[in-house]
């Protein structure tokens, strides 16, 4: 009995392991590297430790001391990776603009000369504590939350408030809200055409349902850059849709729809709508046929039977084809990349940037943890509102 059991608990575990590995690897840490990327700030302390013994007891304020200087000057000598040089330079040149310049001359400077540690001497931007602010701030530890703080233009200033970034100095904010206002535009975007969509493909049986429901699915089988390449054509304007337009008389000049916000919206759309139809007809089918014609019979218009019977009774597909249309669309990059102009770009196409332009992974992390609590939130919504919803059945 002992040993059945004990085989039954190990096939079960078998069963399982392949899902439990496919978590581990492929979700867990992945989401542990970017959390960890936006967190740690190791760059400093670790290029430079003496510097970083002597600088935690500068007021931040007063003229950088010569034991500052000479333990900085050594702390570059002892620097031969030059990869982790090229990381400190990025660290310190985000945080104020002048370092990609000053420390490469600097690092030359004192390994030419071995007594050279008046760094004031090598370059004058040594004496305004502003430019040692940041090497202060970088070795000071190893965790910390500016990426996370930048990542919606807040900043920590030289007495450890938090405060707004400087004017022009980032942008992520207006990205951010830009992302969930063209996600938001194109879910309602789906949401209008999807409802009329499920509701029709529901209503009718036969080839005339797998007809509806083939023309929603065939887009799932086309890659999406196919599809996005597509729209490309389509909107330019001496595509198909101004062509036809101006052929119709139906306009004079083109209408601008490609680089700019429309674009977007119309080619997203397409690309999600199947994700807003397939959880909404899924729903419909399965209300009994007989509630609309009940209305009517008890002298409900149309539209008011519609609107208190049949609508209520579909928000959960509702819901869950806005929250599937609305959390996709928050990470889009090729779409908007490729249809949208400068203005158009969402939070994605930054965090690209950030991790293949400018090897900045602590902001890549930390934009991408924005997003994942803006995704984790919503989905707790849904869970809420579909618990409640259960609990009145």
């Amino acid at each position: 009995m002992k040993d059945d059991r004990k085989r039954s608990w190990l096939v079960s575990l078998a069963l399982v392991a392949p899902l439990v590995l496919f978590l581990v690897f492929f979700f867990a840490a992945p989401l542990y590297t970017m959390v960890s990327a936006a967190i740690s700030d190791p760059i400093g302390a670790r290029a430079l430790p003496h510097t970083s013994a002597i600088i935690e007891r500068w007021d931040g304020t007063s003229p950088p001391s010569p034991e500052m200087q000479t333990a900085f000057a050594e702390d570059l000598r002892a620097i031969d990776d030059d990869q982790l040089f090229g990381d400190l330079v990025r660290r310190l040149n985000s945080a104020k603009s002048g370092f990609r310049t000053l420390m490469p001359k600097t690092r030359n400077a004192v390994k030419a000369d071995p007594a050279a540690n008046d760094l004031v001497a090598i370059d004058e931007r040594w004496s305004d504590p502003a430019f040692w602010q940041p090497v202060k701030t970088a070795t000071a530890s190893t965790i910390t939350d500016r990426n996370l703080l930048a990542a919606v233009d807040l900043e920590r200033s030289t007495a450890g408030d938090i405060q707004e970034m400087p004017e022009g100095s980032s942008a992520n904010r207006a990205t951010l809200i830009r992302t969930f206002v063209v996600s938001l535009s194109v879910t309602l975007a789906c949401l209008l055409i999807g409802l009329p969509y499920a509701m029709i493909a529901a209503s009718v049986d036969g080839w005339k349902r797998q007809l509806l429901l083939g023309a929603v699915l065939l887009p799932l089988w086309t890659s999406l850059l196919v599809r996005t390449a597509a729209w490309f054509i389509l909107l330019q304007d001496n595509g198909l849709i101004n062509s036809s337009l101006t052929a119709l008389g139906l306009i004079n000049s083109p209408l601008p729809l490609i680089f700019n916000r429309a674009g977007v919206i119309i080619a997203m759309t397409h690309v999600l709508l199947p994700f807003m139809v397939l959880p909404i007809f899924s729903v419909l089918i399965g209300i009994p046929k007989n509630l609309m014609p009940a209305a009517a019979s008890l002298g409900a218009p149309p539209l008011r039977a519609f609107w208190n019977v049949l609508l209520p009774m579909s928000t959960r597909g509702i819901v869950s084809g806005s929250l599937l249309v609305f959390m996709s669309a928050l990470g889009y990059y090729i779409t908007p990349a490729l249809i949208g102009g400068a203005r158009d770009q969402m939070i994605s196409s930054v965090i690209a940037y950030y991790a293949t332009g400018a090897a900045n992974w602590g902001m890549a992390g930390a934009l991408g943890l924005v997003l994942l609590v803006a995704t984790l939130i919503l989905y707790t919504v849904y869970l809420r509102l579909s618990g409640e919803e259960q609990a009145k059945r």
